[in-house]
């Protein structure tokens, strides 16, 4: 029964996961929180886990009632994220496996997300809606790779969330969007927002840039809210979701939707899923906040997969990439 051991540090969340045969023994995490109107940058950040990582460390093992002795390999995020972060993160796992004698292995954060997701909600094969502050992919498992059959053209969907609640100085915790999220409820007008999408394809930054120009002026006439200015958005960029997600159901005769990552926390957003999934004789699978937002367990169960497949991560090929594509993997482990 092999326990493993995961590190995550991508981005603004640090998290400390064990793992054995299935079950989380632990999930401590720590976010970096900067004030409202600003985002977080990759040294301050970087600094914020480098002061907190052991800490968690010794939760983790404290919770889960082992000792290094009981671990068996250390999974650490190789990529995709914020460099610096990244390599703090790296730097005490292989300090870690070195000291205690352990395998490493260099895991993939979006493999991580999904094989979190499977774990957790027990979805088989689901076409994958992936969607956080860095990523937004569609993705489907075919031939030993995850396949992208979908993604943003600019940038993420969390971050277009999260740089609007810049404009409107909304509070940074616990998240951005997550307080998007419950200003929305309270929306009642529908501003008409550019709807991009490109094939399988969406964009962004465009919607991004037009609610960022309008919503000074239109606050400041008394045509809308920022309540209606929080709902607009989130109707029109997770319809667009919805969108390239059924099309990737359809193309894959898939029965099963999965959405994974920090965004996929949103219930408004669960819910078009879930409509659109009723409507095609669908199931959708999501998880709660432990699982979505970024975690060491996560990470330490594509570590305990990669692990039993016979992976290993060599110390001179350990080191992080800030650009690591889903489908770059190879997804031994599943059939």
């Amino acid at each position: 029964m092999p326990a493993v051991l995961g590190f995550e540090g991508s981005a603004n969340k640090i998290g400390v996961g064990v793992v054995r045969d299935g079950t989380v023994l632990a999930n401590p995490r720590r976010t970096y929180v900067t004030a409202p109107g600003t985002g977080f940058l990759p040294g301050d950040t970087a600094r914020h886990h480098r002061a907190v990582i052991l800490d968690l460390l010794q939760e983790a093992l404290t919770e889960a009632g082992l000792t290094s002795k009981d671990i068996d390999c250390i999974a650490f995020t190789k990529g995709p994220g914020m460099g610096a972060p990244l390599a703090s993160v790296a730097v005490v796992a292989r300090t870690v496996a070195q000291l205690w004698n352990k395998p490493l292995l260099g895991v993939n954060h979006c493999i991580g997300h999904i094989e979190m997701g499977r774990l957790i909600t027990g979805a088989v094969n689901p076409t994958v809606l992936y969607v956080s502050g860095g990523n937004t992919q569609v993705i489907s498992y075919s031939e030993h790779r995850y396949r992208i059959f979908g993604e943003t053209i600019d940038i993420a969907v969390g971050n277009c969330l999260d740089r609007f609640a810049r404009v409107l100085k909304i509070s940074n915790d616990p998240s951005p969007g997550y307080n998007i999220e419950q200003m929305a409820k309270r929306g009642k007008k529908l501003v008409e927002l550019p709807y991009t999408v490109k094939g399988m394809d969406v964009s962004f930054s465009g919607i991004l840039s037009f609610i960022e120009d309008a919503a000074q002026r239109m606050l400041a006439t008394g045509e809308c809210t920022p309540e209606d200015l929080c709902f607009s958005l989130q109707e029109t960029v997770f319809a667009m979701l919805v969108e390239i997600t059924e099309r990737a159901m359809a193309h894959c005769g898939s029965k099963e939707a999965l959405i994974v990552g920090g965004v996929g926390c949103n219930l408004r957003l669960q819910e078009m899923m879930g409509t659109m999934c009723q409507e095609r004789g669908a199931q959708l699978f999501a998880t709660d906040e432990r699982f979505c937002i970024d975690n060491g367990a996560m990470i330490a169960q594509a570590g305990w997969e990669m692990f039993q497949a016979g992976h290993r991560t060599p110390l001179k090929d350990s080191g992080i990439t800030q650009r690591y594509r889903t489908d770059e993997v190879e997804v031994t482990w599943r059939d």
